[in-house]
């Protein structure tokens, strides 16, 4: 079956980087095109990033744009999440999620039918 298990959140002070990983199992990385999201408390969960499956097109939220970078390794089926310039409002717990085939609305959670446990990203000093 699918599995998503990311890894790597943590406390980070503002300005300071992390990288997500989200090791996949049960399907084939490259059908699926797959994502992180976030949610911070009493918020929705939002789109940060994904990665679509046919073409390896990358799409990001406005709010992260110049500052994460998300990247796949199909041989060890693992998505990646490099975020540089940390700001507090980046904090929330991350998502990853996978969808077979692509969408019209890539950072769209609705889309996704797969999804990880989570791992929690804080930004403070």
């Amino acid at each position: 079956q699918v599995q998503l298990v990311e890894s790597g959140g943590g406390l980070v002070q503002p300005g300071g980087s992390l990288r997500l990983s989200c090791a996949a199992s049960g399907f084939t990385l490259g059908y699926y095109t797959i994502g992180w999201f976030r949610q911070a408390p009493g918020q929705e969960r939002e789109g940060v990033s994904c990665i679509t499956s046919s073409d390896g097109r990358t799409y990001y939220a406005d709010s992260v744009k110049g500052r994460f970078t998300i990247s796949r390794d199909n041989a060890k089926k693992t998505l990646y999440l490099q975020m540089n310039s940390l700001k507090p409002e980046d904090t929330a717990v991350y998502y990853c999620a996978a969808r077979l085939g692509n969408t019209f609305y890539p950072l769209r959670r609705q889309e996704y039918g797969y999804w990880g446990q989570g791992t929690q990203v804080t930004v403070s000093s």
